[in-house]
């Protein structure tokens, strides 16, 4: 939306204007498949809003569907703003929908039908930079089929190295290995539990 030309191949995938919002009931699995109930303690009505462990009230979804289309409007406008085009003619071709590239430019979503050779292209006139003043980096940068190997096999060593020496407390050590790449809040049960 932010841009000033959008260029997509004539085949591709494109639109999907629109928003939802998906959020699960999990009591039935828990309760009557694996026999677990659950318990709250909340200090408002709705202090425990969105949650996956017991069934919505009608006022709830009412509240999540608010907001769900709170984020559309918000989209939709946002993208006519950047298509200079008005929000209904936008609504029209947006609530998901999608389009081939043609069709989005028949419709005004897309401007130049192309490939990201010609967007590069594009970008670099906009840039007015001359072809070979510019260069193209991936990333994160793709390691060689090599490297791969000598990584793997440099790994699977030392794995079974520290697997030696721990013995039977491996598995504790493999889960602290797991727990020190979690990122955000984390919440442990005072118990394990392993289901075969």
């Amino acid at each position: 939306m932010a841009c000033d030309t959008i260029v997509a191949h004539p085949n591709t995938i494109t639109g999907s204007i629109g928003v939802f919002g998906v959020l699960p009931n999990i009591q039935p699995l828990l309760r009557d498949k694996l026999g677990i109930t659950t318990d709250r303690v909340t200090t408002g009505k709705f202090s425990d809003l969105p949650t996956i462990t017991r069934p919505l009230s009608a006022y709830e979804q009412q509240q999540l569907q608010a907001e769900v289309n709170r984020i559309y409007a918000d989209f939709t406008t946002k993208a006519a703003k950047g298509r200079n085009m008005p929000v209904e003619k936008l609504r029209g071709y947006a609530s998901g929908r999608v389009w081939s590239g043609s069709e989005a430019k028949e419709r005004g979503l897309v401007d130049v039908l192309g490939s990201f050779e010609d967007a590069l292209s594009i970008a670099a006139r906009r840039a007015n930079l001359d072809e070979g003043d510019y260069r193209l980096q991936s990333l994160p940068r793709q390691k060689t089929f090599v490297e791969n190997i000598f990584e793997s096999f440099g790994l699977e060593a030392r794995q079974q190295m520290v697997k030696q020496e721990l013995g039977p407390l491996y598995p504790m050590y493999e889960q602290y290995q797991k727990l020190t790449k979690l990122e955000g809040v984390q919440a442990r049960m005072p118990f394990e539990m392993n289901i075969e």
